[in-house]
């Protein structure tokens, strides 16, 4: 499910995108066209994985490449091009998230800095081995269409901790600073995201012959 991961933003001598950026700066608008070509499906998926309606993920991917023109001297050259490019669009998502829940400037983080634990992980209900395997499964786009339902459903909060960490490949301390939650409530959030889409996708993929019936009494 994963796609190429930015996990940091240290020097990669081969990253062929600086120098697109680099012309990008110079005035080149090709090149910033290359640059959104490169990009765009990327940052779509990001924002649609992350807001579930295609409409809002429009909107983010078009917010992300304006910023990206008015920031193009921002951009260090020790950076990660991609990971840069996605810290923006997550950013714009956020906010997009932060307006549906009537909070403009405050993050999608428990009032007070609540820490979550995990005591209130739940239990899987539905445990059964796959028919096929997973990453034959994961190449199938009817499978890959199943994967966004369950992640549309997913509460906002743990739906965009999976997207950051688990799609697009951010650090637990990225996610942790994006979201401005604590490196804590991002692996407790993972945890209950990875186990509540594991149980759903179980349920159309799994093997109903060869089910098991968990004893939660005695967990």
């Amino acid at each position: 499910m994963s796609s190429h991961p930015p996990e940091s933003e240290s020097v990669q001598p081969g990253d062929p995108d600086r120098d697109i950026v680099r012309r990008a700066q110079s005035g080149d608008f090709a090149a910033f066209e290359e640059l959104v070509g490169q990009f765009q499906s990327r940052v779509y998926g990001l924002a649609y994985r992350m807001l579930g309606d295609p409409h809002d993920a429009e909107d983010v991917t078009q917010q992300t490449f304006l910023s990206l023109v008015e920031h193009l001297r921002d951009f260090r050259e020790e950076s990660v091009v991609a990971a840069w490019v996605l810290r923006i669009a997550a950013n714009h998502a956020l906010k997009h998230l932060r307006k549906r829940r009537g909070l403009p400037t405050v993050p999608l983080a428990d009032a007070g800095g609540h820490e979550e634990g995990y005591g209130g992980v739940p239990h899987p209900e539905f445990i059964a081995p796959w028919r096929d395997d997973p990453a034959d499964l994961a190449e199938r786009h009817e499978v890959r269409e199943l994967i966004d339902r369950a992640l549309a459903d997913l509460d906002e909060k743990y739906r965009a901790v999976f997207v950051l960490r688990d799609v697009e490949g951010f650090s637990i301390q990225e996610t942790a600073d994006l979201l401005s939650i604590s490196e804590a409530n991002v692996k407790v959030r993972l945890l209950r995201a990875r186990l509540a889409l594991r149980e759903r996708l179980t349920r159309v993929l799994g093997d109903e012959a060869a089910r098991v019936f968990p004893d939660h009494q005695h967990s």
